[in-house]
């Protein structure tokens, strides 16, 4: 008949019986691995399970897996806990559960290392440049309308100070003109109206 004893001086039967000593502090078991997520994305995770054998289950636990319980149960609860659960889902709960059918306690569970496969990263760091991008578009647009406007509002003034502003701007407005219709190729002759002068007044 097997039986627990807790730690200290006990009497045992030589031949008949032996002890099989059990460590049952918890222990860090760390695992790796890369997984699907439900969007089709590959995710690498570590991850870092603090567990230990239940006391009073160690007779259940010796007989059907052995003294090497958790290289045999470990990895393969992880890595089914892993596959199946979503980044939404707590995957604590979840190995908690299935660790108990094995006469295992999980005392913690921590992801040590997350990691996304490249196209994914590609695409957030291109998603990060258009919107620095975009707000560096909107502040250069915001500075942009501020300075029309600063220089709308010089121009009137200066319109309304002296009437020679507006006849410098018709002269700049005709030289464009004029040189527009020199380098086409069709000969177009214009009167003096249509490039707003009035050369009379000049």
């Amino acid at each position: 008949m097997l039986k627990v004893y807790t730690e200290g001086t006990h009497l045992i039967f030589p031949f008949l019986e032996w002890p099989i000593i059990f460590d049952i502090r918890a222990r860090p078991y760390l695992f790796e691995g890369t997984f699907g997520s439900c969007d089709l994305q590959m995710v690498k995770i570590g991850l870092r399970v603090l567990s230990h054998p239940v006391a009073d289950e160690l007779p259940t636990l010796y007989i059907t897996l052995g003294e090497d319980y958790n290289e045999r149960v470990l990895p393969s609860i992880v890595q089914e806990t892993l596959k199946s659960v979503s980044v939404s889902q707590d995957i604590r709960n979840l190995l908690t559960e299935r660790a108990a059918s094995f006469h295992l306690a999980v005392d913690d569970v921590s992801i040590t290392n997350l990691t996304f496969g490249k196209e994914f990263t590609a695409a957030i760091e291109a998603k990060q440049y258009n919107v620095d991008k975009a707000e560096q578009d909107k502040k250069s647009a915001i500075i942009r309308a501020q300075g029309e406007a600063e220089s709308a509002l010089l121009i009137g003034q200066a319109i309304g100070d002296n009437q020679s502003f507006i006849t410098l701007r018709k002269i700049e407005a005709s030289r464009e003109i004029a040189k527009t219709m020199a380098e086409s190729k069709n000969h177009v002759i214009l009167s003096s109206d249509e490039l707003f002068l009035n050369v009379r007044q000049l």
